[in-house]
């Protein structure tokens, strides 16, 4: 059975009478070069476990399962249920959680069926709904090695942007600071069916396994963060002032102790400057 096949997608749909989701924002991928590379990119081997979201008609979870000891893949839309118990019927290894990935708890689900055992997360993420998802599960720091993750493609340059360029935003330092993001390889529009109007990219986010601040501190960074990237063609000491409650004289001399320039932008300043600051602002 080729999944990536449009025949035998059609028949698929036939049989069990599904249409796509415009609300759910469904592209099953039909180039059969991509979900190989995902799942052996994404640190897919015996030994690991991967947490699959969304299944589509199951391309990426049969090559999840063909590399990796179990695949537990959760899936919000139940209609795709009679397809995958045809599509997935050959492998002994995968279980299919219809559910939400935003309202699960995942850990819990993890240390369930995984048993502790080393894991990856794998997914070809709906546009809509990439940054929550994606913040979800570092935040949840969820017990797994890497996210490997297929976005659409300005999602995948704002999430691997370094300071200091066009591109960088709250969600670039976001992501940085719960893992070190890399992007793999670029995925064409016509992979898809239906094809979207923007090519797509697959990412890796490899976890990090410690975080440098307190979780007072660091709801503080992100509060630094996200009121400087709000305003990002200013000089700190404007959107900082209101965010700290402090004049902007106090917030330039809070700046200079970090070795930041009070005339300096959000975009300018590293993850590091940013820990810096919230640790100096919470004195």
């Amino acid at each position: 059975m080729r999944l990536t096949d449009i025949k035998e997608i059609k028949r698929l749909f036939e049989m069990s009478g599904f249409s796509f989701s415009k609300s759910l924002g469904q592209n099953f991928l039909i180039n059969p070069a991509v979900c190989p590379k995902i799942a052996e990119l994404g640190g897919c081997k015996k030994g690991v476990c991967a947490l699959e979201i969304g299944t589509g008609v199951g391309v990426l979870t049969r090559e999840l399962a063909e590399r990796c000891d179990k695949v537990v893949a959760v899936e919000i839309d139940r209609r795709l249920e009679p397809i995958l118990k045809e599509t997935l019927a050959d492998y002994d290894n995968v279980e299919v959680v219809f559910a939400d990935i935003m309202e699960i708890d995942a850990a819990r689900l993890i240390e369930e069926k995984f048993g502790g055992g080393e894991a990856v997360v794998c997914a070809n993420l709906p546009y809509y709904i990439t940054s929550p998802v994606i913040m979800r599960v570092l935040e949840s720091r969820l017990p797994v090695s890497a996210m490997t993750v297929m976005v659409q493609k300005e999602a995948a340059d704002r999430i691997c942007a370094k300071p200091g360029t066009r591109d960088c935003g709250a969600i670039s330092l976001a992501v940085s600071y719960y893992s070190e993001p890399k992007m793999l390889f670029r995925v064409n529009r016509g992979s898809f069916m239906p094809s979207p109007n923007v090519d797509s990219a697959v990412i890796r986010l490899d976890i990090k396994r410690e975080l440098p601040l307190a979780p007072d501190t660091e709801k503080r960074l992100f509060r630094l963060v996200r009121a400087a990237f709000a305003q990002r063609r200013k000089q700190l000491v404007n959107p900082l002032s209101a965010e700290l409650g402090k004049s902007k004289s106090e917030v330039a001399e809070l700046l200079a102790e970090c070795g930041i320039k009070p005339t300096a932008r959000a975009e300018e300043l590293s993850l590091e400057k940013f820990i810096t600051l919230a640790k100096k602002s919470a004195q």
